[in-house]
């Protein structure tokens, strides 16, 4: 453990100066508004993709993503299970660029505020109960019709592997209102980044794109197709892990999670 610490740690330090240096880099970019959002989409791959490499090469993270072919050729909803900082990493520069939900407090972050803005991510303020899901419909018929696919976590946060899921309706809105394909992702990813951890474990995180759901269902409908879909397969994903072998440690807790989902 001790070791893999150290390799953490090295992460993190090189993952924090790419990430000052870029958005450094984006953030000037933005003073240039005819270009601003493709320097800053740009900038976005870059960051993603370098970090890739870092977490092979200092922990002993490898991405792995299939279903890429059931990404729909028009726009679409792309809706993710949740469980690291990792899966905003992997999968956004797989998605075509798309408009990704953030909530509004990372908007006044020097620096990433300006480059989340830069990039037309829409921003969401969970305080605004009674216009939130309002606005948020209108942010993304607006991306829609840019020809951008949509990037959200319908859980809204990051969740524990195999923890109880806690799927909000936002996501169902979008879909009726927008009458767009919702694309599910399920993946593994918190087996080696997890949300409350600061060491991270080497492995094969797997990110798994499903089938679309074409539009026209009911929103209800829609939204237990939708849990369904993401849940099995990440539970799949997890348990598949588990049992080719983790060098993680498997605290009780964990475990208990483990034998409930078998």
């Amino acid at each position: 453990m001790i070791v893999q610490a150290i390799r953490s740690a090295i992460f993190y330090l090189l993952f924090f100066i790419t990430t000052l240096i870029l958005s450094t880099i984006a953030s000037i970019g933005a003073l240039i508004p005819p270009w601003s959002q493709k320097i800053a989409r740009a900038i976005a791959n870059i960051w993603a993709k370098t970090t890739g490499i870092l977490l092979f090469l200092t922990v002993g993270i490898k991405i792995k993503i299939t279903g890429l072919e059931n990404l729909p050729a028009t726009p679409c909803i792309v809706a993710s299970k949740h469980q690291s900082d990792l899966d905003t990493i992997a999968l956004y520069p797989n998605l075509g660029d798309p408009a990704f939900i953030s909530k509004i407090e990372l908007f006044r972050v020097p620096l990433l505020g300006t480059v989340i803005r830069a990039m037309g991510t829409i921003s969401v303020d969970r305080k605004k109960k009674s216009t939130a899901l309002r606005d948020l419909i209108e942010q993304g018929r607006n991306r829609i019709k840019n020809g951008q696919n949509i990037f959200i976590f319908p859980e809204g946060t990051r969740k524990a592997p195999l923890a109880p899921p806690n799927f909000r309706f936002g996501t169902a809105k979008l879909y009726e209102d927008l009458s767009v394909p919702v694309v599910p992702v399920a993946l593994n990813s918190g087996l080696f980044w997890g949300r409350n951890s600061l060491i991270l474990w080497p492995g094969t995180a797997k990110f798994e794109i499903l089938p679309a759901i074409m539009p026209g269902l009911p929103a209800k409908e829609l939204h237990e197709k939708m849990i369904e879909a993401i849940d099995a397969s990440s539970r799949k994903l997890v348990l598949d892990a588990v049992d080719e072998g983790l060098s993680r440690p498997i605290d009780a807790d964990f475990r208990a999670r483990i034998e409930k989902a078998r």
